[in-house]
Formats: structure tokens, C-alpha cells, sequence
């Protein structure tokens, strides 16, 4: 990992881009202090794992019953 100044920053802004671009960690500094980091994205997909939660959820034989009277007002705003 390598450190430059806000100013080299400032200067060489499109070389820095294609450095982290190729995968290097730049830190930026101002009067000696470290002030932000340039990284890579990471562009890589996350899997989708189907299945990874079954058996640790239920949904009841009533998921999709109408709400009780008093608790759809509620939603609504009525009843107040």
C-alpha cells in the first residue's frame, strides 16, 4: 500500500484511478496524517444460496387471512 500527498492526489487523479483500478490500496495524506483510502470495487456477484434458510422459518396456515376489524382500522386510521 502505498501513501501520497492530497496534492500528488490532486495532480495524478486519472493515474491513481487506473492504479487502484488494477487492484492497488492508495492512502491519501494531508500534512503527514492519513485523511481516505482509494480501494477497488468489488464488481463480483454475490451467489444467491436457495435453501440456506429451510426449516428455520414458518410462515402459519393463516399468513394471508384478512386482518381483524379493529387492526385494519388501525392502518387505515380509523377508530382513533
Amino acid at each position: 500500500m502505498r501513501s501520497i500527498n492530497i496534492h500528488e492526489a490532486k495532480t495524478h487523479l486519472s493515474r491513481l484511478a487506473e492504479d487502484v483500478a488494477a487492484g492497488e490500496e492508495i492512502i491519501v495524506a494531508k500534512a503527514g496524517k492519513p485523511k481516505m483510502k482509494l480501494v477497488p470495487i468489488d464488481h463480483r456477484k454475490k451467489k444467491i444460496k436457495f435453501g440456506a434458510l429451510k426449516g428455520k422459518i414458518r410462515i402459519s396456515k393463516d399468513f394471508d387471512a384478512p386482518l381483524p376489524s379493529e387492526i385494519l382500522d388501525a392502518f387505515e386510521g380509523r377508530g382513533q
